[in-house]
């Protein structure tokens, strides 16, 4: 069976999970579309809204759509306790950031899926995406049984929990889809009350101007004062609102080594981010995910974290 050899050809390519989707405009839209209205994007809103269609119909992104196969890598790993560090000495960089770009990592991966496809299934085109496309990647993720969307936004996989990068092959070839896992939240609400600055402002829904990733990584200004005590210990990224999730107490490790810890797991020296010149951004950031954020931002970053002013 074709999807079987998929989800096979999948698993040695290194995702550690796979499954189908119907190519269907997303169910969500209009919550998108309000949720883009109210601002709640912060300075993501041109960027989100200028693909607006394709993002919410992946038969736009691909003309003659039919299937979306969806894949998962685990990319979770262990951060030694910070507990004998000084505060403000060191700086958090989400575990996603740890190892090599996963961007790279998935994309590779993914052609190598869709090029294995197109000759499975002659004369059907493929389009491959990771989170940086115009794709409602959580959603498709979602309806290919790969997780259920949870409270923090996360998609949870009651396997491995939520550490899991995702990416897409939007195909013309037909698939039959898997079904959906049912919401295995029910009553928690750990992720909401842990978050430090109340960025999930109600179950599934995020005001991404609050939250820290957003903050540290997207955000080009400063940071508003109201946040600014929230961000410690984070140089790039937060964490917070997975570790707390009952789902990811039990977390194993990534076996890829890929997603194996490049920069340190319990963080970087504050006071050599604060000394970094462009030149050593480039070198010690090479195929990192944290390239993303701009040596001012960093710097910014580190400053607030070492409890000084954060321009």
């Amino acid at each position: 069976m074709l999807v079987e050899a998929i989800k096979s050809r999948a698993a040695e390519l290194g995702f550690d999970l796979a499954g189908i989707a119907p190519a269907a405009p997303a169910a969500h839209r209009e919550h998108f579309r309000r949720w883009l209205d109210e601002g709640l994007a912060g300075s993501m809103h041109p960027w989100l809204e200028r693909r607006f269609e394709e993002r919410t119909d992946p038969r736009v992104y691909l003309p003659g759509a039919q299937s979306i196969i969806c894949v998962a890598a685990n990319y979770f790993a262990p951060v030694p306790s910070t507990t004998a560090t000084p505060p403000g000495q060191r700086g958090r960089i989400a575990r996603y950031a740890l190892g090599e770009d996963y961007h790279q990592v998935m994309m590779r991966r993914l052609h190598t899926l869709a090029d294995w496809l197109r000759r499975q299934c002659p004369g059907a085109r493929t389009r491959c995406a990771v989170d940086t496309a115009p794709v409602m990647e959580k959603e498709h993720a979602a309806r290919a049984g790969i997780g259920w969307m949870g409270k923090n936004t996360c998609i949870i996989n009651p396997r491995l929990g939520s550490w899991l990068v995702l990416g897409e092959i939007i195909t013309t070839a037909s698939l039959p889809p898997d079904q959906p896992l049912p919401d295995r939240c029910g009553t928690c609400t750990r992720c909401i009350d842990a978050c430090p600055t109340h960025a999930i402002i109600a179950p599934y829904r995020l005001d991404a101007r609050r939250c820290i990733a957003y903050l540290t990584i997207e955000h080009r200004g400063q940071i508003p004062d109201e946040l600014r005590g929230a961000v410690p210990p984070w140089l790039f990224g937060c964490d917070v609102c997975q570790e707390v999730c009952p789902w990811n107490a039990h977390a194993k490790p990534a076996r890829d080594p890929a997603f194996a810890p490049r920069l340190p797991p319990e963080g970087l020296d504050i006071r050599e981010v604060l000394r970094w010149t462009d030149d050593d951004r480039r070198a010690i950031l090479r195929r990192s995910a944290m390239r993303r954020a701009t040596l001012s931002m960093l710097k910014r970053n580190a400053g607030i974290t070492a409890g000084g002013c954060g321009t």
